[in-house]
């Protein structure tokens, strides 16, 4: 198969420099307005590894996301959400950026470049085919991630990927590929920009989807979110009083005792 980079072809634009501040920002909002519609796209595949992840969780797997610089952080930031976001136990969503804990806040140089640290990092977590691990790149070329991968198929672990090219080494390397072509960046090969901006949108799908799923909203509201500041706690109140038809004082009450959402309107139901 042909594969072209096209997150390393040249902006549609040039004389970047000579732009105005007010050209500057319309111009690269006309571009990251193209992002949906390339996601819109890949939507069945992104529907078959969602699927994946469901069954994988239902039977108490955990989800790795795996990758390098920017797409290494975003897996970190989706899977940090998790916990607080559906009350799920840390440990369920993991990410794994090439480099470390180091990595998230400043570039390790040539982390991405390693063909065993993928799998090693994965190994430390005790990595069985019960899990299922997602890799996130671009380019689609990142041999972190992709020698990982080979490896999780060596030993029967559900693969997918993100990746922003077609027909990539990585998306030939998933069993389960997403690809969202988002063409040339504004700044030429800057994929911290319309390709990030697409690989955050397909994991918010990615780990919402599967929560829904697996239980863990009612309705539309996040029961099993995890209180740990003022605004949570007042967002649960509300939810309470919208949920059990009570005042706001009673809400406030239920949410001191049982400090969880879905606890406390289980609790009030069985009065």
């Amino acid at each position: 198969m042909n594969f072209t980079k096209t997150t390393e072809q040249a902006s549609k634009y040039n004389h970047l420099e000579k732009m105005s501040v007010a050209d500057l920002l319309k111009n690269i909002n006309n571009e990251d307005k193209t992002v949906p519609y390339a996601v819109e796209k890949s939507l069945p595949q992104i529907e078959k590894l969602t699927e994946q992840i469901v069954k994988k969780l239902q039977k108490g797997g955990r989800l790795f996301y795996m990758g390098a610089g920017t797409s290494g952080r975003l897996g970190v930031v989706d899977a940090s959400e998790c916990p607080p976001t559906f009350g799920v136990p840390h440990g369920v969503v993991i990410g794994l950026i090439a480099g470390g804990e180091t990595a998230i806040l400043k570039a390790v140089e040539f982390a991405e470049d390693s063909t065993t640290q993928g799998w090693l990092d994965l190994q430390k977590h005790n990595i069985t085919n019960k899990d299922v691990v997602v890799g996130i790149a671009a380019s689609g070329t990142t041999p972190y991630v992709i020698a990982a991968l080979k490896k999780c198929n060596e030993n029967n672990i559900v693969t997918g990927c993100i990746s922003c090219n077609l027909n990539s080494p990585l998306a030939l390397t998933a069993k389960f590929p997403i690809e969202v072509v988002v063409g040339p960046e504004f700044v030429t090969g800057s994929s911290r920009m319309k390709a990030g901006t697409a690989q955050k949108l397909v994991l918010n799908m990615l780990s919402t989807a599967t929560m829904i799923q697996l239980g863990k909203i009612k309705g539309n509201k996040m029961i099993d979110m995890q209180l740990s500041n003022n605004k949570l706690v007042d967002r649960g109140v509300k939810m309470l009083v919208s949920e059990l038809h009570i005042d706001q004082e009673t809400a406030s009450k239920l949410i001191e005792q049982y400090g969880n959402v879905r606890k406390a309107i289980e609790n009030f139901s069985e009065k």
